[in-house]
């Protein structure tokens, strides 16, 4: 079966073994050689020197995000949350539940982030302090081009939280121009490990305040920092899905980092895109605003989510269904993970037996 929703992925062989690696106490040594080595790769898959950290979390990437929000976005002075999907909405949610100073900008979910709202809004409110925004908004596909905000954010004075889950490994996140507090990302998208570890890659300078911000025990980010230092962790870590991701990480070296992983993914993007407009179906948002692995399609007339869904199963492909108000009038394809041409070629094929349009 292969996996064509936006994570988790299909699994390398090499990543499947490496779940078989031998068990290892938390507290030992061995572990935390393991926990410093994946730390180290992971902040070395971007050009960021050495102004950031790793932080390393047993959850889904939702997990790292919350761990971000409580950690770093401050409580007495106001967050701005970007919202054009989902996943910005959770954002919001999360620092509501925190009980942190909040405000939405929104958008319709098929619409770009703007820039010039966000302009107005950090000179109309001095209180904002941090901004947060989704980096590739899997809602839509939309992949939220940041880089005004980014600005605005120096040239304002305030944070800059992302929601890299879903683009981590897979598009380019100019950390050194954009200067954000942090990002959130998890093992099991682009980078093709296995669902139950994220991370955080926060500025070393944030981590080492000591403000007393974090509004959760168990999703402290400065506390699991201080003592990862030295490999450890303060909670129990999923050890063999850390032995995964290490693979993961060593295959995404091995084939030219995340530059080369973009393209095999924009590749095979272009495969689905193409099969689809031969069959008068196109993405609901234009191509070149979309993420490289991750396109959603209007349902045609007359058919469902469900039936698709299925046809495409019985054919070896699992494809995504819509989310809010999109759900039942869309579907969503990604191309992360490993997915070889032979797979792609059947694919094509599936796609032109399923679809009566």
């Amino acid at each position: 079966m292969i996996l064509l929703n936006p994570g988790p992925v299909t699994l390398s062989p090499r990543v499947r073994q490496a779940l078989a690696a031998e068990e290892l106490c938390h507290r030992e040594p061995e572990f935390a050689a393991l926990t410093s080595d994946v730390l180290r790769r992971l902040e070395q898959v971007y050009e960021c020197g050495a102004d950031y950290a790793a932080v390393l979390l047993t959850g889904s990437g939702t997990c790292a995000v919350e761990a971000m929000l409580c950690t770093l976005a401050p409580r007495d002075r106001t967050t701005l949350v970007l919202c054009n999907g989902v996943y910005g909405e959770r954002m919001l949610e999360m620092l509501k539940r925190q009980g942190n100073p909040v405000r939405a900008l929104a958008g319709p979910w098929t619409d770009p982030l703007d820039p010039e709202a966000v302009r107005r809004e950090l000179a109309a409110r001095p209180e904002i302090a941090s901004v947060a925004a989704v980096h590739l908004e899997t809602t839509t596909g939309r992949l939220n081009r940041l880089d005004e905000i980014a600005e605005l954010c120096r040239s304002r004075g305030a944070s800059l939280l992302i929601d890299a889950v879903s683009s981590f490994g897979g598009e380019d996140l100019p950390l050194e121009r954009w200067q954000p507090a942090a990002l959130a990302a998890t093992a099991s998208k682009c980078l093709h490990g296995v669902p139950g570890i994220s991370f955080v890659l926060a500025r070393r300078d944030a981590l080492g305040a000591n403000d007393g911000t974090a509004r959760s025990l168990y999703l402290d980010l400065r506390a699991y920092h201080r003592e990862q230092a030295n490999g450890w962790s303060p909670y129990t870590q999923a050890v063999q899905v850390v032995h995964a991701l290490r693979e993961a990480l060593r295959e995404l070296a091995e084939e030219g980092g995340w530059r080369a992983r973009r393209s095999a993914y924009l590749a095979r993007t272009t495969r689905v895109r193409d099969a689809l407009r031969a069959r008068g179906i196109a993405p609901i948002i234009p191509p070149e605003d979309c993420a490289s692995m991750l396109s959603a399609f209007a349902i045609p007339e007359g058919d469902s989510y469900a039936r698709l869904h299925d046809a495409l199963k019985q054919r070896g492909y699992i494809i995504y269904a819509g989310q809010g108000t999109l759900a039942g009038r869309i579907f969503r394809i990604a191309t992360m993970g490993s997915i070889g041409d032979d797979d792609m070629s059947r694919l094509v094929e599936a796609l032109r037996e399923v679809l009566r349009c």
